[in-house]
Formats: C-alpha cells, sequence, structure tokens
C-alpha cells in the first residue's frame, strides 16, 4: 500500500569542503528512480517501495558513490552523500553502470559553463566568465572587445543576470572588456539560451544563473592568482555550524599605464583601475534550515585626458546582498526564501575647457522572492512561487554646475508562478507552466506561459519541443564608447512591454564517450522600443513620444559535439544564426541586421593532459565578418569665394555591408605542481 512506501532524501556534496554540489544524480541501480539534485544541492525520492537498494550518485568531475541501504515500510531515510574529488585519470574513464548514465540533466535550451574551465582556457589577460560564456554554440561576442553575450539573436539587455539569485544590471568591468565575476569565487553557471522555464522572467531572451561558493565547512583554504590585468586571492573556511567566503579582485595595470604615460603615447589613462569583492557567510540552523547572506561589490574608476584641455572622468559599479533561508518542510517539500537588494551607478563626469558636464545614473532593486518544490512521487514535480520588489531610476543632468535633469520613476513589480513535470512512464516528459507578471510604470499586467516536452525512444536519446511567451518591462540605451554610460529606461503610460515567443526543438544523444547536441530555434520581439535617435529636441514630449518603437526576429541551428572526461577533453560548437530588426524610419522601414548578426560561427575547445603535471589547452573561433554600412559614394563642393570644401558622403542601405571573416587561434600551456612544499602552485603561459 502507499502508507508502507519509503522514501530517500538528502544534500550531496564535496566531501572535501563539504560545498552543495547543484545537478548531481542519484539513482537506485537497476531501477527507474532517479533524480538530480536542486540548486540547493538538494535530492528526494519519493514513494519508493520497501527493500534493499544499491544507492549510485555521481557528478563530473568526482568519484561516484555507492552504497547500500535497506528502506523499512513507511521508513523516511535521510542520507546525505558526500563525493570525492577525482584526481588526474591518464587513461579514459570507463563508463559502466557504476558511472550511472549522465552527470546532469541536459534540458532544452540549457548549458553548463565548469568553473574549472573558465580559469584553464587562454584567456586576453584575464580568466572571464562571460568569455567563456561566448564559447557557447548560439552564444555570440560583438568584437573582441566586448564581453556583453548576444544569445540567440538577442542583445544584451533582453539576458537576465543573477547572482545568487540577485539581478546585477550592468556587469561589466574595463570599459565591457571583461565581466564583473571573480571566476575564484563562482561556483555554479547556468545558461539558459532559449525557451527558459517559469521560474524565471522579466527578459525576452534568456537567462545566466550564477552561485557563488558557500566556502570550506573543512579547513581553512586560501588561493591567490597574478596576472597582468588582475590578480586575484581567496580565503575560506569553517566556524561553528557554518562556513565563509570572501574574495578580492583588483585590477593591475598600473604598471604598464605608467611606462606607457612615460613614452607620450596618446590616450593613455591618468588613472584607471577597477576592484572586485564577494563574501559569503553560511549558518546551518539545523538538518532542515540552512541560512545565508552574500554580498558582491565591484567599481571601474577611470580618469582620462582627450584633446588638449578635456578631460573624462568616470566611476560606475555594482553592489549586491542576497539573504537566503532554505527550509525542508519534509522529504517531499522544498523551499527557499531570498530578500535581495541590488544597485547600479554610474558617474561620467566631461571636463571641457573648464566647463564640466555631469551625470549621475542609478538603478535600485529592492525585492523578496520564494519558490516551492513539491515532488509527491516519482511522476510529478510541483513548483510555485513568487518575486516582488521595487525598482528605482534616477538620472541627473547638470551643465556647468547647473542642474538641467532631475529624473526618478519608482515602479513596483510582481510575478507569481506555477509550474509542473509531469513523467508519465521513463520515456516521457512534459513540463508545463505559467508566469503572471505585473509592472506599475503603465500598470501591466501580463500571463507568459511555457511548455516543455521530451521523449526518449533509446536511453541515450532525447527528442525535446520547447515553447514560451515572454515579457520585457524595461530597455537597455547603450554606449559605443563605455559601459559606463548605459543607462535603463521602463515601460510606462503608451509604452507597452516588448513581447517575444520562442520555439525550440533538439535532439540530444551520447555517442560512446561523446555527447551530440543538436538545437534548433525560432523567436519573435515584438514592441521593442528604444529612443527615437531622429528627435531634434526631446523638451516638452510626453514620455511615449520619446520611443521608436519596432520588431524582429531570429533563427537559427546549433549542434555541441562534447567530450566531457578523459585526458582529451573539450567541445566543438557550430552555429547557423540569423537575426533581423525593423524600426521606422531606417533602413526605408525594412528589415536590417543589427551588428552582431553572425550568419555562422563556430568554436573548438580543447583540453590535453600531458602528464599530471602538464596541461594544454586550445581554442579556435571562426565566424562570419561584422555588419556595417558601407560609404558607396561622396562628392565634394568648392565654394571658391569663401575658400571652404563640403565632402559628402553617400552609404548603402543600413548593416548592408560585411567586414571580412573573422577566426583567431589561442593556445596555452599550464604546469600544476607544489611549491616549496607549502602551497599548491599553477604556471600559465598563453599565445593570444
Amino acid at each position: 500500500s502507499r502508507a508502507q512506501e519509503a522514501s530517500l532524501s538528502g544534500f550531496v556534496t564535496d566531501a572535501t569542503t563539504e560545498e552543495t554540489l547543484i545537478l548531481a544524480n542519484v539513482v537506485l541501480l537497476g531501477t527507474a528512480y532517479g533524480t538530480a539534485t536542486n540548486n540547493a544541492g538538494y535530492y528526494t525520492l519519493p514513494k519508493v517501495p520497501p527493500g534493499t537498494y544499491v544507492v549510485v550518485a555521481s557528478y563530473i568531475g568526482y568519484q561516484p558513490y555507492r552504497a547500500e541501504v535497506t528502506l523499512a515500510p513507511g521508513e523516511a531515510r535521510r542520507l546525505d552523500i558526500a563525493l570525492q574529488p577525482e584526481g588526474l585519470q591518464v587513461g579514459e574513464i570507463e563508463v559502466t553502470a557504476e558511472a550511472v548514465a549522465e552527470e546532469e540533466i541536459r534540458r532544452v535550451g540549457v548549458a553548463r559553463l565548469k568553473t574549472d574551465l573558465v580559469r584553464q582556457l587562454p584567456a586576453v589577460l584575464e580568466p572571464d566568465v562571460f568569455r567563456s560564456l561566448q564559447l557557447l554554440p548560439g552564444v555570440k561576442a560583438a568584437s573582441d572587445y566586448s564581453s556583453g553575450l548576444y544569445i540567440r539573436g538577442g542583445s544584451p539587455d533582453q539576458t537576465l543576470i543573477l547572482l545568487d539569485r540577485t539581478t546585477v544590471y550592468n556587469p561589466s568591468h574595463f570599459f565591457g572588456f571583461f565581466s564583473t565575476f571573480n571566476p575564484d569565487a563562482i561556483k555554479d553557471v547556468r545558461l539558459y539560451k532559449g525557451g527558459y522555464p517559469a521560474e524565471f522572467g522579466g527578459r525576452l531572451g534568456s537567462v545566466v544563473d550564477i552561485y557563488n561558493k558557500d566556502g570550506n565547512r573543512r579547513a581553512t583554504r586560501g588561493s591567490a592568482s597574478l596576472g597582468l590585468l588582475a590578480s586575484r586571492a581567496l580565503v575560506e573556511g569553517p566556524y561553528g555550524r557554518g562556513s565563509w567566503m570572501l574574495a578580492v579582485r583588483r585590477s593591475t595595470l598600473e604598471p604598464l599605464l605608467g611606462v606607457l604615460r612615460d613614452q607620450d603615447i596618446e590616450g593613455i589613462p591618468d588613472a584607471f583601475y577597477f576592484v572586485d569583492v564577494n563574501g559569503k557567510l553560511n549558518y546551518d540552523a539545523g538538518p532542515n534550515d540552512r541560512l545565508s547572506l552574500a554580498v558582491y561589490g565591484g567599481q571601474d574608476v577611470l580618469r582620462l585626458p582627450f584633446l588638449d584641455d578635456a578631460t573624462i572622468r568616470l566611476r560606475y559599479g555594482n553592489r549586491t546582498a542576497s539573504a537566503n533561508w532554505t527550509h525542508l518542510f519534509s522529504q517531499r517539500l522544498f523551499s527557499n526564501f531570498t530578500f535581495t537588494a541590488s544597485r547600479y551607478f554610474s558617474r561620467p563626469t566631461f571636463d571641457i575647457a573648464g566647463t564640466p558636464i555631469e551625470r549621475e545614473n542609478d538603478v535600485y532593486d529592492v525585492s523578496a522572492k520564494g519558490d516551492l518544490e513539491y515532488i509527491p512521487d516519482e511522476r510529478h514535480a510541483l513548483e510555485a512561487g513568487f518575486w516582488t520588489g521595487i525598482l528605482t531610476f534616477r538620472l541627473k543632468n547638470a551643465f556647468d554646475n547647473q542642474e538641467t535633469l532631475n529624473e526618478r520613476t519608482r515602479a513596483l513589480y510582481a510575478a507569481a508562478y506555477v509550474q509542473e513535470t509531469y513523467r508519465p512512464s521513463p520515456a516521457w516528459q512534459v513540463q508545463a507552466g505559467l508566469r503572471a507578471a505585473y509592472f506599475g510604470e503603465g500598470t501591466y499586467w501580463r500571463l507568459e506561459p511555457r511548455l516543455s516536452l521530451e521523449h526518449r525512444p533509446a536511453e541515450q536519446v532525447r527528442l525535446q519541443l520547447g515553447y514560451g511567451r515572454y515579457y520585457q518591462f524595461l530597455t537597455l540605451i547603450t554606449s559605443e564608447l563605455f559601459t559606463g554610460f548605459d543607462t535603463w529606461l521602463t515601460t510606462g503610460e503608451g509604452v507597452p512591454p516588448a513581447r517575444g515567443d520562442q520555439f525550440v526543438a533538439g535532439v540530444k544523444t551520447r555517442l560512446g564517450r561523446f555527447n551530440v547536441d543538436l538545437e534548433g530555434y525560432y523567436r519573435t520581439m515584438d514592441r521593442l522600443f528604444e529612443l527615437d535617435p531622429f528627435l531634434p529636441d526631446p523638451s516638452g514630449l510626453d514620455y511615449a513620444q520619446l520611443f521608436q518603437f519596432g520588431e524582429g526576429f531570429a533563427y537559427g541551428a546549433e549542434v555541441l559535439l562534447e567530450k566531457p572526461e578523459g585526458r582529451f577533453n573539450g567541445f566543438a560548437g557550430y552555429t547557423f544564426g540569423v537575426t533581423r530588426r525593423r524600426f521606422p524610419n531606417l533602413n526605408e522601414d525594412d528589415y536590417f541586421p543589427p551588428k552582431y548578426d553572425r550568419t555562422h560561427d563556430l568554436k573548438v575547445v580543447a583540453n590535453y593532459d600531458l602528464s599530471a603535471s602538464w596541461r594544454l589547452t586550445g581554442v579556435f573561433t571562426y565566424a562570419t565578418g561584422q555588419a556595417y554600412t558601407e560609404p558607396v559614394a561622396w562628392y565634394q563642393l568648392d565654394n571658391r569665394v569663401l575658400g571652404s570644401q563640403v565632402r559628402n558622403v553617400f552609404v548603402s542601405r543600413l548593416n548592408r555591408g560585411r567586414l571580412p571573416a573573422y577566426h583567431r587561434l589561442d593556445v596555452g600551456v599550464s604546469r600544476r605542481g607544489r611549491f616549496l612544499g607549502l602551497a599548491d602552485y599553477e604556471l600559465q603561459i598563453q599565445v593570444l
């Protein structure tokens, strides 16, 4: 009877640090009972018939866990599992029954980035999370000088960036060259490229979900890294009933800039630095309650002279904080509640011939969110949650110490969702969800249905379909000069939210030691709103009259071939993608490709362990050239009376031209070892 059924649940952690492991697999060997840990590292297997089973847990980079358990009728067994990290495997890792099927759930539109890979790959001066994400199929870069994420035809503001469940509004350093995320402090990076589930919202395109490390619960440990661009340090350790982590990163370019200034090279800043601080404090209040407090602070400071009597001064950055409570009401009901605060600020100042031109730009976001997960049996998983907060924008301009603009907008926002995952059999899975969203500026209510379907005709084959409707209440007015000048604007009266539909289809399989993923997508973008660039004077206009409204679409196909394990590992990804936009008064009211449109995109990432100490890495990238507006002719009028000359240029249609195809190869070699028997070290040499 159902009253006699047992259950098994617990947390999966790293045995050396007790760091929770996200998306670790836990199965009962030889049965259909299996699951993966959630974002808190928790798993549950409900309604298991009583008996003796072999529990197997696996996670990539760790030795499989195997233990025999006997479940009595009606027993609710708590089994916390600690996995031992693997040493270097000189030979290939055999895929056996004990190693279980897969390391993580391969859902439609989802990609996962290993943080070790970020630190191992050849990088331009500094390892970077976003630049590593740009190597995945469907993710593109605008240029070598941008860490912005252009995902499946969307602009960077169409991607929701979360750090410990907190929104980050401008995650960039060094004029957009690098993201704000210190790779030493990051535990998990998950990318939802499209068709993302109902628990997320507020953006048309995609989600980047990042979690900081909790800190070592076993011993106090530290690490340091010295680099040309930046240096990093991390310290973590246990205390009483919890753990803590502190990570600091600061740019170290000042000596190089000083040498360049001494050589009278133009365009070198008088001063520049950036700094990041990540901190996290965890408290285990009991077996069913965990509390954490995570904070982040980062900023850039720049002073750059230009012309003979002009200077740019810029200070911008982010501050975030989140307080999180994870509570187990029962083995089947898991909950997570978070209070978040996020601030983005920018302070650009131009001083031209003694006349200051100043701007103060601030975004404040304070919110509360809750998520519940209820698993009544092996066929059903029900999720529900809410997210509500207050979003404040402040923009202030001054010319020659006289205030010219002082605008402040405060908007209440709220969202609630419900989602069920239904598994009628081991070969089928259906996930359906509905999200309701409200935004106070303009008083907009919207419903967003989500649906995904997966069929497994064979053990190693997944056929997937996904659909979602999405709304976005914000738009980013971006600067081509510095990301620190970027400004967020909201919907309002006469400015409805942008709307998009996404359709995704995929086939995923495993051929021997290789994962093979194929995905196709089509997405629409309606009611896009941005400031009208042709307004001669915005003074006195209504808010809606400041904008132009457009539309767009994107479609494409992605192929990923991955070898995740072994002495030789890596992946190759190819993307065929097309994206178009259309706005009135642009390109004769016809569709045009934005600058980040790339028809073909190929990336190859490879790692080869020469020995336990030496490793070779390489990254190859090929992409279609960037779209640009090409000048096709010019003429000049000579005014011999006044002695002036005027040159006029005719251009082609907007972004009709293409720069030559782009390709590059980066290689690196690293050596790992012990330094005087006191500490581990890793030395990297890279050719970019």
